[in-house]
């Protein structure tokens, strides 16, 4: 049972908002927490009839009570109601921080499963399902990028061009303000890859976290709902697909920096599988693919490093750095790994 006071909903308030605003929800409501920590927090609400909504809130230590977050996620996926791309129903946006002391959005809440590691895949998949799962899991990758962004209203998310250029600007800032020792490949990486950015197209949604765990399926494997928008943008649609083979290690793949087990039992299609599924859809060209995973590889380096120094300054406590040496392993990994991607571009 959720505290409100400890865990980010003031039912008190939150509840007369919610009658007047989401059509046919009926008080009182009781919430659990479906994912909480540093990013967004998650919270399924179950009213008096039975019916059940999700609502989203920045993190309690979000310290600008800031709408923008909130209304950027709800905008995106009321804009993508009626499109290939399946998402949660938007039913009600917040802006009002004396409702909650952030603003919050409430969508529909979609049955389905989460498939975070190989025992929730074994247990709710099939093997047929598992392989389903991996075809959507493409399928609606390429829905994404195929989305008209005039026709939805998006063409203003973002800017449409220099993707990559302002990503790796972006990130190598975060990284250098942060950096908790030397790290060379870093810089070396930084600099091959900002040297050999190849020419981007024309400009797609980028969801920005795009893999198997941020999605809903349903028992045949179909996904059913694509989740956690809060960092899309618009920009080079190839960044989603090097991210997804950084973030995905299928049968007989060889292991990633990311410990991506879920995918690894039968029936998941291999990285080969999910690009040629990829080209053949989209018609793109995925030659330089490669590139795109060592940027991802670069960039998930980059965020780890600044977890990393976070946790050394105390933020989940008093940790010795023998505890916390695990995060500093795993940024030399994932930076390994970018390069490693890079010796293999032509």
């Amino acid at each position: 049972m959720v505290d409100a006071a400890r865990d980010g909903i003031n039912t008190e308030t939150v509840t007369p908002w919610l009658t007047a605003n989401v059509a046919g929800f009926t008080g009182p409501f009781t919430a659990d927490v479906i994912a909480g920590g540093h990013s967004n927090l998650t919270f399924k609400l179950t009213d008096a009839r039975g019916a059940h909504y999700v609502l989203r809130r920045p993190p309690l230590s979000h310290t600008l009570a800031s709408a923008h977050d909130m209304g950027r996620e709800h905008r995106i996926i009321h804009a993508l109601r009626d499109t290939d791309v399946p998402v949660a129903p938007a039913l009600a946006m917040c802006t009002d921080t004396a409702v909650n002391g952030a603003p919050f959005y409430v969508m529909g809440f979609v049955d389905g499963h989460v498939v975070r590691d190989a025992a929730i895949a074994e247990r709710v998949l099939t093997e047929h399902a598992r392989r389903t799962a991996s075809e959507s899991l493409i399928d609606t990758m390429a829905a994404i990028h195929a989305v008209d962004l005039q026709q939805v209203g998006l063409s203003d998310l973002a800017r449409h061009e220099g993707y990559i250029a302002r990503q790796l600007k972006r990130w190598y800032g975060q990284f250098n303000a942060q950096k908790t020792r030397d790290l060379p490949l870093i810089d070396e990486v930084h600099d091959t890859l900002a040297s050999r950015i190849p020419e981007q197209g024309a400009a797609t949604i980028v969801h920005g976290d795009y893999r198997l765990d941020n999605c809903i399926v349903n028992d045949a494997g179909h996904i059913v709902a694509v989740l956690d928008w809060e960092i899309c943008t618009l920009g080079d649609p190839l960044a989603d697909l090097g991210l997804l083979m950084a973030y995905y290690t299928g049968p007989d793949d060889e292991a990633s920096a990311w410990q991506a087990a879920a995918n690894r039992v039968p029936g998941f299609y291999n990285r080969n599988q999910l690009t040629e599924r990829y080209a053949r859809i989209t018609q793109r060209d995925v030659s330089q693919l490669d590139f795109y995973t060592a940027f991802a590889f670069w960039k998930l380096a980059c965020i780890i490093e600044g977890v990393y120094a976070r946790y050394l300054g105390g933020a989940l406590g008093d940790r010795s750095p023998e505890e916390l040496a695990p995060f500093a392993a795993q940024v030399e990994a994932a930076v390994t790994s970018a390069h490693r991607s890079l010796a293999r571009l032509h």
